[in-house]
């Protein structure tokens, strides 16, 4: 529906705009979260997978009440929920740094001692430097 322009300030009518698709967005993506079952969709991915997608759920949830308390008049910074999100917003950094450990190259210990060993000066046994210097000459008188 069409909100009349003149019901409020034609200066806030971009946020409200940005607003109303953002509900669409979200609503969308619920759509498509509820149609299939939890259990199901559970079984499709693996326990880093599955944490975060509670993490996100919860993360989406405490934030949409955060809309609702401002839309209240209640100021959300005083309230419990500024804490949730922050205590969320840990385990999510902590489950990313899993991941990223997950996604770094792992170290081949063998190969790396080989590519230092080859790389290293190593001085040559003493047998073999006076095999290869050059034959004295005689000595002139």
């Amino acid at each position: 529906e069409d909100i009349n322009m003149e019901d409020y300030p034609t200066e806030i009518h971009d946020y409200l705009a940005a607003f109303e698709k953002s509900l669409d967005s979200v609503d969308e993506m619920l759509k498509t979260m509820m149609s299939v079952s939890r259990s199901e969709l559970l079984q499709k991915l693996d326990p880093l997978e599955q944490a975060k997608l509670d993490l996100v759920s919860v993360y989406t949830l405490n934030s949409m009440f955060w809309v609702y308390l401002a839309t209240q008049g209640i100021n959300p910074k005083k309230h419990p929920v500024k804490q949730e999100l922050e205590r969320i917003r840990t385990y999510m950094n902590k489950v990313k740094e899993i991941a990223d450990k997950k996604k770094a190259s792992k170290l081949d210990k063998g190969a790396a001692s080989r590519f230092v060993r080859s790389a290293l000066w190593e001085p040559k046994p003493e047998n073999e430097l006076t095999s290869k210097t050059p034959a004295k000459g005689k000595k002139r008188k």
